[in-house]
């Protein structure tokens, strides 16, 4: 546990019983406001999409209605939202939604409020994209070296890169030996994508080898594959990491020197764009998620890495330098500027538990009243001291209300189950088919040896198994009396039971001196039936329409020894 907590700036809870996930997140200006403030855009899993503007009065306040600018119900579930240039002429910011079988592509736009109610958000579907397979995830950039415009990656479920220019399809291609789909990054030093596959490696692919491979639309077998024109897909590099990964990051704080980095299972690594390994860190704890968000001195990077325990670290490359507790456990988690704040990490859970908050300490402002100084009477310090000592000696002497628990117990409950079963079966209303059911005697003996009110006798036995009376109440108990009753337990339904145990319970009142009425006890104990109550032996069959023969290397024991 961190001695420092996040200092919350803002924080909501979204919905009732969403779900979110690592691209359920972004903080961006997404309606192109222009004063460099980012607002808080999240999907949800039922298919909400919320965008916030965080602007509390001081710390810690609760939110405010004018706070929510956007929030509309797509339908569909959203598995990502992306802040880009999707839309072709204009370089203005559009917001990409991911659904399973659907690409949107929306306008955020506001319009100023003549009234007290404030300004106006609404969102204006630009074009969407029907997907030909089920999406899992996506990454975006300027594929190829494009100025000034961003293009769309998806990746399938089944190992497909969907690649989209804005409005239109470009291509699509089949990763080579894919399993399952990983988290997917975009590099634009090296315009190449980078993935980990299900070996546990990193895998990099560059864009121009996308486009020239051969297309997905071919591919149908191995035979047709090799006659057709396209060239193979194949990997740029490829590292093994030896674990799955969460997440993949690529960035650039320093100029013409980008790094790669991916958070494993147990381990934190950057790459280089080669990828060879700059430096590694291995955790002791299970992370959740991370992002790289600055350098604060040359050469080095910050990053910021959430576990399963509700820590955020702080790491400058690989060395600690704050670790600070969260009040959930984050799937995503970035860094956005706002206009009173620079620097907030936003945080999300998957029950919807969004805060923004920032790292340090709030100034205590208290300050201890100053003491009356007087001068002790020691007297009248000494009266009050054996005053107090009386009322304690007092206190001790009486009897608590709760009477104090001996070794012993005040009443014991015994159970005796005859080794015969009733030479009179005692069954009543039983459905047993083969001829009547047996029943066997149970003897129970009640020993008291303190004065119990109101004692009372409750027998169970577990269904289809049965009692003839599960229930007596008896007189007031007086000290070393005792009390015994006698029933038949037998089997009521045509059906085996799980279990052949039995309980027999006791309740009943122990007066003490300050409670004349009792406190409540319970005694119990548990008794154990014979197999023979529920089930009889029988002949073996020679004329079955099945026979199971058991070979054994050692001699089999007798049935009859087993179950006499």
């Amino acid at each position: 546990m961190s001695l420092f907590k996040a200092r919350d700036w803002w924080s909501t809870i979204l919905g009732e019983k969403e779900e979110f996930d690592q691209g359920c997140l972004c903080v961006a200006d997404v309606d192109n406001s222009g004063s460099g403030q980012d607002k808080v855009i999240v999907g949800s899993y039922k298919g909400y999409l919320r965008i916030f503007n965080p602007h509390p009065v001081k710390p810690g306040d609760e939110v405010q209605p004018e706070d929510l600018l956007l929030e509309v119900q797509l339908r569909e579930p959203i598995l990502q939202v992306e802040v880009g240039k999707f839309v072709s002429g204009t370089e203005g910011l559009h917001l990409a939604v991911l659904h399973c079988r659907k690409l949107c592509v929306y306008a955020v736009s506001g319009t100023q409020g003549n009234v007290e109610h404030g300004n106006q958000y609404q969102i204006k579907l630009m074009y969407e994209h029907n997907l030909q397979r089920t999406a899992c995830n996506m990454t975006y950039g300027p594929f190829g070296g494009v100025k000034g415009r961003d293009l769309i990656c998806i990746q399938s479920m089944d190992g497909m890169l969907m690649l989209f220019e804005q409005e239109s399809y470009a291509f699509g291609r089949f990763l080579p030996g894919f399993l399952l789909p990983g988290p997917l990054a975009y590099s634009s030093r090296t315009d190449s994508f980078i993935t980990v596959s299900s070996c546990q490696q990193v895998e990099s692919y560059k864009y121009h080898v996308l486009a020239f491979a051969t297309d997905a639309d071919e591919r149908q077998d191995t035979e047709q594959r090799k006659l057709s024109s396209g060239k193979r897909l194949v990997v740029d590099w490829v590292l093994n990491i030896g674990e799955q990964a969460l997440d993949i990051c690529v960035v650039s704080f320093n100029q013409g020197v980008s790094s790669v980095f991916v958070l494993g299972e147990r381990n934190f690594f950057c790459l280089k764009d080669n990828g060879q390994i700059r430096f590694m860190k291995k955790l002791d704890y299970s992370p959740s998620c991370f992002i790289p968000y600055c350098s604060v001195r040359e050469g080095t990077t910050n990053t910021l890495i959430a576990n399963h325990s509700k820590i955020l670290n702080v790491y400058q490359d690989v060395t600690l330098k704050w670790a600070t507790q969260l009040p959930c456990i984050p799937v995503s988690v970035k860094v956005a500027n706002f206009q009173d704040l620079k620097g907030v990490i936003v945080t999300l859970s998957d029950d919807g538990h969004l805060q923004c908050s920032y790292l340090g300490t709030d100034p205590s402002l208290f300050q201890a009243p100053k003491v009356d100084s007087r001068e002790i009477n020691y007297e009248e310090m000494n009266a009050e001291m054996k005053e107090l000592q009386k009322i304690i000696r007092e206190a001790t002497k009486t009897q608590d209300i709760l009477p104090e628990s001996g070794k012993q117990r005040d009443v014991t409950v015994m159970a005796e189950v005859s080794p015969d079963l009733d030479e009179e079966s005692q069954a009543i209303d039983s459905e047993v088919k083969a001829g009547a059911a047996p029943s066997i005697t149970v003897k129970i003996t009640i020993q008291s040896r303190v004065s119990a009110q109101k004692p009372s006798l409750a027998v169970c036995v577990q269904a289809p198994l049965a009692v003839t009376c599960d229930q007596f109440v008896f007189d007031d108990l007086e000290p070393d009396s005792s009390e015994t009753v006698v029933l038949s337990v037998f089997l009521k339904e045509n059906c085996s039971p799980p279990e052949l145990e039995g309980t027999c319970m006791v309740s009943y009142n122990v007066p003490t001196e300050l409670n004349p009425e009792g406190i409540p006890r319970v005694s119990q104990c548990n008794f154990s039936l014979p197999l023979k109550l529920v089930c009889f032996p029988a002949q073996p069959s020679k004329a079955a329409n099945h026979k199971l023969t058991i070979d054994t290397n050692k001699p089999p024991i007798s049935f009859v020894t087993i179950f006499p």
